[in-house]
């Protein structure tokens, strides 16, 4: 019975181990085929793994040798540019150092002119004195006064007029009214140019002693009486050391009398005509204070 009952058993059971084994042997073959395939694709990332560092050797082959290049050019042009400088510097030093020299020399012969043109004034002053002395000896005594109740028709002739003697020397004159108008003194300063102007009034510094005249009476703030003083420095004497400062100062007392177009002409006139003077720049600021630009102006005043 038992016998039986294992046949039986066996006999039914044989089918189910027929597709088990079926299936294994399909999932065999696939795992099979799944392995060439990895085989062949590692075959191919190694390929491309193996071409693609040697296109990384190469680049950087390339590289190496592209810095070599760049570094023998950068050496060629740092020579070369050395050499330029070489050839250049020993010139530009020569030019530098002759130009040093001549700013030493002009320097120098600016200092002499105006030693000269002061040698000159003193000497314009000195004959100015002497001119004056000889007048003095030339000019004859007056005659004794006319007897009591004498007449013109008793033979006698009119008594001459006295010289005129300055009271000091040209020199002196100007001084002691430079130093009274450098400390203050503006009322002894103003009479003391005025006599400088009276027996000296054709010598070198009048011109400048005319200006301080205007300066004295612009520091008074005088503006009517200034502005003629500044305009007989312009109209009766050419051009001279003070002809520049004259300009802006009549400008400035312009400017007091509330004339300001007036006043800008001539600060235009200074700064145009008279550029490298040391008014320029306060011409210049003057006109901008009056919102005005600096360009040059259309026309000139007629002096």
């Amino acid at each position: 019975m038992s016998w039986s009952r294992t046949i039986v058993s066996l006999f039914l059971l044989a089918p189910l181990s027929f597709g088990a084994n079926k299936d294994i042997q399909e999932l065999q073959r696939d795992l099979a085929m799944l392995q060439d395939q990895v085989r062949s694709l590692q075959s191919s990332v190694d390929q491309k793994v193996s071409a693609l560092q040697t296109l990384v050797q190469q680049t950087l082959d390339s590289v190496n040798r592209t810095n070599t290049a760049v570094a023998v050019m950068e050496n060629r042009f740092n020579d070369g540019l050395k050499q330029q400088q070489q050839q250049v510097s020993g010139p530009v030093v020569a030019v530098t150092q002759k130009l040093d020299q001549m700013s030493e020399d002009f320097r120098a012969v600016r200092e002499s002119v105006l030693d000269m043109n002061t040698r000159m004034g003193k000497l314009d002053a000195k004959m100015a004195d002497l001119q004056n002395l000889i007048n003095t000896i030339r000019t004859p005594p007056p005659p004794p006064p006319p007897a009591p109740g004498a007449t013109p028709t008793d033979g006698q002739a009119p008594p001459a007029a006295a010289a005129v003697v300055p009271p000091l020397s040209a020199e002196v004159t100007y001084t002691n009214a430079s130093k009274d108008y450098l400390t203050g003194k503006y009322d002894l300063a103003m009479q003391e140019f005025n006599d400088y102007l009276k027996y000296y009034g054709k010598t070198q510094f009048a011109p400048n002693a005319q200006f301080y005249i205007g300066m004295i009476y612009l520091n008074k703030q005088d503006y009517t009486n200034a502005l003629q003083a500044f305009d007989s420095v312009l109209e009766q004497y050419s051009d001279n050391p003070k002809t520049a400062d004259a300009h802006y100062e009549k400008g400035m007392s312009l400017l007091g009398l509330g004339k300001n177009n007036a006043a800008a002409q001539e600060f235009r006139e200074v700064y145009n005509r008279y550029p490298d003077a040391d008014v320029a720049a306060k011409a210049k600021a003057r006109l901008k204070d009056l919102g005005l630009n600096v360009a040059p102006a259309t026309s000139r005043r007629k002096r």
